[in-house]
């Protein structure tokens, strides 16, 4: 009778574990927040080219809505990332679109209604464009002080626009990869923005990234207000940028022309002498490290560094965007996204993939058309664990 019970007790504890585990699978490491306001983030999609990098590819105001939201839930996301663009979001007289700022909040209000948190991020402004460099502009905002004084404006602006949604449920990005000069820069601008958002929301979590383009080894130059615990530390990674972005017509990586492969060798010695143009230095910078052999733990060897400076700042590491372009062979770029989740989970970095519909997206895309198709459950499975019922 006593080994009965003693059984039972077992089974019974078994069945309360692995409910436990059922119920935490969704949420994974985010129950545990890093940050006293209490803002949880594990797993998070981008929803690119809406509110920011709008090209045209579908009806802007109707191609995020409510049931999307609900269908990111619903696999398992916990949260959204939501770049916005200044040329979006205000005229060129600097006055709010008040369309775009009702398509923000109401996307903050679907938010709410299925439990996501959300990411507010500026994602460029007219003073600054991650990308300028390589579309033939310039970056005026590290040597204009009124380009400056907008920036920091924005934020104000955005405060007094969203300081009601709870600081368990939004958090803002101040600026999506800064391309300064100088890492101080950076620094000096960004603790300006900084001091500027807690006069009016003291408790608001803040994700920041270092300078030039949010790369990883990038986050130990960064300086921070040092008592600040609401701050989240950010990176992103595209590396190898030969495989994730092969064929981009944006970047000078997409010349080369020849096969890429996934994990292993990402170009071969052959194929690089075959295809590459050593008179493209551009190209050939951005391939330094494409005749390396790559897998999980050289994807892991990228953002190592970041970990360890998460470490002895006791901030939450997030990866708030990384992807590959469906132009390589399907098998390697499952084989990537599912090495990358692992090696991010792992160590306990929150992430957000690039992105929700586009090239990138969790949608099969159609490149002729510009138009995102039905979803990507084989990618979705990838990312999330999870199988859509059909």
């Amino acid at each position: 009778m006593i080994l009965g019970q003693s059984f039972r007790r077992i089974v019974l504890l078994f069945v309360i574990v692995s409910l436990g585990t059922i119920i935490s699978c969704k949420q994974s490491a985010s129950t545990k927040a890093m940050n006293p306001s209490g803002f949880k983030i594990m797993r998070g999609v981008n929803l690119s080219h809406w509110l920011s990098q709008d090209f045209g590819w579908e009806p802007k105001y109707e191609y995020i809505q409510e049931k999307d939201i609900q269908f990111i839930e619903s696999i398992g996301y916990d949260h959204v990332r939501i770049p916005i663009d200044e040329h979006e979001m205000w005229d060129e007289n600097g006055k709010q679109i008040q369309e775009a700022f009702n398509h923000l909040t109401s996307c903050l209000d679907w938010c709410n209604k299925y439990n996501l948190r959300a990411v507010v991020d500026l994602h460029t402004i007219r003073s600054h464009h991650f990308n300028a460099e390589n579309e033939g502009g310039s970056n005026t905002l590290w040597t204009d002080a009124e380009a400056q004084k907008n920036f920091i404006n924005l934020w104000i602006q955005l405060s007094e626009v969203l300081h009601t949604y709870p600081n368990n449920m939004v958090a803002y990005e101040l600026l999506n990869e800064a391309v300064a000069p100088e890492h101080d820069d950076w620094n000096k601008l960004v603790n300006k923005a900084i001091a500027a958002v807690r006069e009016k929301e003291p408790e608001r979590v803040l994700v920041i990234g270092p300078n030039m383009w949010q790369i990883a080894p990038n986050l130990q130059y960064l300086k921070l207000p040092e008592n600040d615990k609401n701050i989240i530390l950010s990176f992103h990674t595209y590396t190898p940028l030969a495989f994730t972005h092969y064929t981009a017509n944006w970047t000078p990586v997409g010349h080369y022309k020849g096969p890429v492969h996934y994990p292993g060798q990402i170009i071969t010695d052959d194929d690089y002498e075959k295809y590459v143009d050593v008179a493209d230095t551009a190209m050939v910078d951005l391939l330094s490290d494409a005749r390396e052999n790559f897998n999980k733990e050289r994807l892991i060897d990228v953002f190592r560094s970041g970990i360890e400076f998460a470490k002895v700042k006791n901030l939450q590491l997030y990866c708030g965007e990384f992807g590959c372009l469906p132009t390589v062979e399907r098998k390697d770029r499952m084989q990537y996204y599912s090495d990358l989740i692992s090696g991010l989970e792992e160590n306990n970095i929150a992430w957000c993939n690039w992105e929700y519909k586009g090239d990138f997206g969790i949608y099969h895309f159609d490149s002729e058309q510009l138009k995102s198709l039905e979803p990507d459950d084989e990618l979705i499975k990838t990312l999330l664990k999870y199988t859509r019922s059909k």
